[in-house]
């Protein structure tokens, strides 16, 4: 053989070497990722011959999601009955693409593929068709229905909203509003042209309605932030609630300096000093900003991180189903000069939860649940129970604790002063004769032509037992933005006293 024909021979050789490579590559490495590539026409053919499970509140007897038989190709068209509503956190399954929420968070069990669920598959094998496993939300539905429907209708007029509602003493999520919201049938039709004109007119709308306002966006929290401030300081030791602090109508950080800080009245805590239990009761933000310099940024951001600040792993969904149900991260931003060292302008705004400090509204509800529950801050959670098919359980939520960011006198004296906020001081519409209450109202400072958000964090409490912790949130909305979130926020707590029926 010549040298020529022992090239070709070579190149031949490499050739199919490279191909054998290739094929073993695409039938071991890639074929579960073609498998179950959401754009594999044949996956979706075979996705949708297994009835999709179901997806319902607690309890059970109220279906958000499910699958209805078709005449079509896909035998089975998703379905959800009570539409925008729940759509933030249930979210839709696409014929073409990722699922969204709970859908996609526990895709694998809902569509039959999940691990606890190989006795199901193997029962097809012989013949017997299964389905795919139920969820079963925290959520109760005379809750959210109050919550849902309070934020749309509030009398503020804002249509930017949320409202989160939650156990204190467990951490399931009995309510999670947010508008404005969407239809996601149109997104779950068999009709690829229907379901992507839906997406792209949702997508495209500056309101945002396929994000979930209470847990992927954050905002500025306002005067929510005092709680934080109060937390740290009365951990310090230094700090009783009778602690008497520096107040007055104005302070200049930085002596002669450009920057000057007001109360939102002038009557609110004029003054040269004030008690902290006092300063928190009126919101008197001369007060905090001085208490922040004071106590330093390292101190404030310690706290806030104690209390879930900068925590970019929270869920809530169950342990290993963390995807679709992932909770943004609040944030206190920036509070030093480039030397690394404090900017009293800085600082004082963001004591204030002015400046960078963000927030989403669930974080406002736990820290009003962290100080109801004693200074526990149990871990939030969405996902009641996973069903088989046949209705035996597969998973139960177990309630845990997550952080303990205050002991328990620090706790009592924070509950003390939240109490008084609601008895006589910003946050009286969320009074509840015979139960204590406690809050914190927040206004957070916008452009004069946005106008200010309001907040209102929340507990209500019997016999010193929690019952609810809330949070709400309007976008925009302005002077008497904070009034009306705590009106909301009155509401939904006498709403949950309702359904445990307490007295």
């Amino acid at each position: 053989m010549n040298a020529p024909l022992r090239r070709v021979g070579v190149v031949v050789l490499v050739l199919f070497g490279l191909l054998f490579l290739n094929l073993n590559w695409v039938q071991v490495y890639k074929a579960n990722a073609y498998r179950t590539d959401p754009h594999n026409a044949r996956t979706q053919l075979t996705e949708y011959q297994r009835k999709r499970g179901e997806i319902a509140l607690a309890g059970g007897q109220t279906i958000v999601a499910q699958s209805v038989a078709t005449n079509d190709e896909l035998k089975y068209q998703r379905n959800y009955p009570l539409g925008a509503e729940y759509a933030p956190f249930v979210g839709y399954k696409p014929v073409s693409g990722l699922a969204t929420g709970v859908e996609q968070a526990e895709n694998d069990f809902l569509s039959g593929n999940a691990p606890e669920l190989f006795a199901d598959r193997v029962k097809e094998i012989f013949g017997n068709k299964t389905s795919g496993g139920n969820i079963l939300l925290t959520i109760n539905k005379a809750v959210q229905d109050e919550a849902y429907n309070d934020i749309l209708h509030n009398r503020s007029g804002v249509k930017n909203a949320a409202a989160v509602v939650i156990d204190p003493s467990s951490g399931a999520v009995l309510g999670l509003a947010s508008t404005p919201s969407y239809d996601p049938n149109p997104l779950a039709s068999h009709n690829s042209d229907t379901a992507q004109d839906a997406y792209d007119q949702l997508n495209a709308d500056e309101d945002k309605p396929l994000l979930d306002k209470a847990t992927q966006e954050t905002f500025s929290p306002g005067s929510t932030m005092k709680v934080i401030d109060s937390a740290a300081a009365l951990s310090s030791g230094q700090y009783t609630p009778q602690t008497v602090i520096p107040a007055g109508s104005s302070y200049t950080p930085i002596p002669g300096g450009s920057f000057t800080m007001h109360n939102a009245e002038a009557s609110t805590c004029p003054n040269a000093t004030i008690s902290l239990i006092q300063a928190l009761t009126v919101s008197c933000n001369t007060a905090f900003a001085q208490l922040g310099v004071h106590l330093g940024s390292q101190q404030i951001k310690s706290m806030a991180q104690a209390f879930g600040f900068e925590d970019d792993s929270l869920s809530l969904g169950r342990d290993g189903h963390e995807a679709g149900l992932g909770v943004a991260a609040s944030h206190t931003g920036d509070m030093t000069d480039p030397n690394g060292q404090d900017d009293p302008n800085f600082v004082a705004q963001s004591s204030i939860g002015q400046l960078n400090v963000q927030m989403t509204p669930l974080e406002g509800a736990l820290i009003a649940a962290t100080v109801a529950n004693d200074g526990h801050q149990m871990r939030p959670y969405l996902i009641d129970k996973a069903q088989a098919p046949d209705l035996s359980s597969a998973y139960t939520a177990s309630p845990k604790v997550l952080r303990t960011p205050v002991n328990t006198q620090v706790a009592g004296d924070l509950q003390q002063m939240m109490e008084s906020v609601v008895a006589g001081g910003t946050g009286k519409k969320a009074q509840i004769p015979g139960f204590q209450v406690g809050g914190k109202t927040g206004t957070a400072q916008n452009s004069t032509d946005d106008g200010d958000h309001g907040w209102f964090i929340g507990f209500a409490m019997k016999d010193n037992q929690p019952i609810a912790a809330v949070c709400v949130f309007l976008e925009h909305a302005g002077d008497s933005g904070s009034g009306e979130a705590a009106r909301i926020a009155g509401d939904l707590m006498k709403t949950v006293i309702a359904q445990k029926g307490i007295k």
